[in-house]
């Protein structure tokens, strides 16, 4: 695992997203905002040299995967919410070695004035 999480990275903050997920009725019912940070761990040389976004990896096609499958299904678990992204990402872009992502909730349904509740997964491609 030598070399994990590190080098080059393309990088997405706050994306923000409108939906579902939870653990109680009423998140179900209501929804909430939630907001995803991401670090895609790719090797950008080529992009670098050549200038052609056809040798990387576009961000608004990052994007749609993400929106995508945050959409797809309710879940109770922003846990579970991560790892679908994190799963879907991984099939669609072969080139990603590795996955940090961060999803954060501000309305977490917790007695809290100020702050929000989130989790954070580190992934690795899955080598056979």
């Amino acid at each position: 695992m030598a070399g994990a999480f590190t080098g080059d990275r393309i990088i997405l903050k706050d994306l923000g997203f409108y939906g579902y997920h939870g653990v109680f009725a009423e998140e179900a019912t209501l929804g909430q905002r939630f907001f995803i940070d991401l670090e895609l761990g790719v090797d950008l040389s080529e992009p670098a040299a050549t200038d052609r976004l056809s040798t990387g990896i576009s961000y608004s096609d990052i994007y749609d995967v993400v929106k995508a499958a945050f959409e797809t299904q309710r879940m109770k678990l922003l846990e579970a919410v991560a790892g679908n992204i994190v799963e879907k990402l991984f099939e669609t872009f072969q080139s990603v070695n590795w996955i940090v992502i961060r999803i954060r909730k501000p309305e977490a349904p917790i007695a809290m004035v100020r702050g929000e509740a989130g989790i954070e997964l580190h992934r690795q491609r899955k080598t056979s």
